[in-house]
């Protein structure tokens, strides 16, 4: 009896060093701290779905994640999984910090349950090659527009069949003036990419070469920030961007400002904060321009990407799989912000009835349409405002706004500095 009763011990001993020894640890890096408790959730929902994998959670500040997570990747400690932007995917991928997961997404992903013009974005060589992150969230511009100043000028709504001549019409009638001052503008604008591409891309623009590789406006490109520009310049339905100083950005529709704003959807949660029920508000597609299409939108997702170096790459696509979607829940996704995952996304829940905007659907029925966005290595520089060697488009446009420069004069400096910044990403 002794003899079995070792056996039996030995065995139960056997049994547990076992299930220690295929024990694993899965780090994971995000940037949103003020979801830490809900991810922390789902994240114990998936260790009781996989007993044998333990997840460690790292939450960052948005400012602090980027600058962390390089310095972890020059060291070769990259967490085994970890938010991706659709930004710097042709970057990372192509230094070889991402695991190649087409494989997986062959064998072991339904990707009809998912907005699936996503995936391109997700690509390395862009829009062509293997996907190398999994989308979880996107987000595209929309028309935010005050149903309340619509209604004081006996205006109808805009909806998806506007065009310019619809949305200028409007924006000079919201342009209220009293006493030789502006009350309230039409419009409010300046060279910020959301403000600017999806104006592009529905006149069938394109800002970069067939290639991706260098910046070369065609004529659409070049015909919609003309009108943008003039809206300020000559139109006069829309502020200078140095006339708004000391007001942020994002604030300036929904302090009552101007009666119409192109930016993210992501700002439905900052108009929710700011609004409230001072006035009645809603959103719909960007007008289409004189040569675009109604089925093309500016749009990006958030990722879920796999370092190359995960130690457990079977594990971390699971967990990787888990955080697309599947494990989430609505409320950890902020307004304006929509899941890649349909079942999530084509929700009730997502709808938000009795909250504003009313016309929330609208961002399903964008997400069917082909996405389309200019990121390419070196964005950030070419984009921005450049440095002293140069003038990037943001601050090319915001000088022709501010009448500092004449359109073909900030054309012809973007040119120049873009095409610059881009050789030194491209041979």
């Amino acid at each position: 009896m002794k003899k079995v009763k070792w056996i039996v011990l030995l065995m139960m001993a056997l049994i547990v060093f076992s299930a220690v020894a295929s024990q694993i640890t899965l780090r994971y890096w995000m940037w949103d701290p003020s979801i830490k408790a809900k991810v922390q959730t789902a994240l114990n929902k998936f260790e009781s779905l996989h007993p044998n994998v333990k997840v460690e959670l790292t939450t960052l500040e948005p400012r602090d994640y980027w600058t962390k997570l390089r310095i972890m990747a020059s060291t070769h400690k990259l967490p085994d999984v970890f938010n991706m932007s659709s930004g710097y995917i042709e970057e990372w991928a192509a230094k070889g910090l991402l695991l190649d997961i087409q494989k997986y997404v062959n064998t072991d992903l339904n990707i009809s349950d998912y907005f699936t013009s996503l995936f391109n974005m997700a690509k390395y060589p862009k829009n062509t090659g293997d996907i190398y992150a999994l989308p979880f969230a996107w987000v595209t511009p929309v028309l935010f527009f005050n149903k309340t100043a619509f209604d004081k000028a006996g205006l109808s709504y805009p909806d998806e069949n506007w065009d310019w001549c619809d949305f200028l019409n409007a924006a000079e009638k919201l342009t209220i003036r009293e006493k030789g001052k502006v009350k309230q503008w039409g419009f409010w604008l300046y060279g910020r990419y959301a403000n600017i591409e999806p104006w592009i891309y529905r006149n069938g623009g394109h800002l970069l070469s067939a290639d991706k590789k260098r910046f070369a406006p065609d004529k659409n490109a070049i015909e919609t920030m003309k009108f943008l520009t003039k809206l300020v310049t000559t139109y006069k339905v829309a502020p200078k961007k140095k006339d708004m100083t000391g007001v942020r950005q994002q604030d300036v529709f929904p302090l009552g400002m101007a009666a119409m704003w192109v930016d993210g959807s992501w700002n439905i949660e900052n108009n929710r904060s700011l609004i409230g029920n001072k006035f009645k508000w809603g959103i719909a597609p960007v007008p289409v321009g004189p040569n675009g299409s109604k089925d093309v939108i500016y749009a990006w997702p958030d990722m879920v990407a796999i370092s190359s170096n995960t130690s457990h790459p079977k594990e971390a696509w699971e967990l990787a799989k888990f955080l697309s979607g599947p494990g989430l829940s609505l409320n950890m996704y902020m307004a304006g912000k929509i899941p890649s995952y349909k079942p999530l996304a084509e929700s009730e829940a997502f709808l938000e009835k009795g909250k504003q905007p009313a016309e929330k659907g609208i961002l399903l029925q964008l997400g069917k349409d082909k996405m389309i966005n200019s990121f390419t290595k070196g964005w950030s520089e070419w984009r921005g405002y450049g440095a002293a060697e140069g003038l990037g488009l943001n601050g090319a446009l915001d000088a022709v706004m501010n009448g500092e420069m004449t359109f073909q004069q900030a054309m012809q400096k973007v040119l120049s500095y873009a095409n610059k910044v881009l050789s030194r990403y491209y041979k």
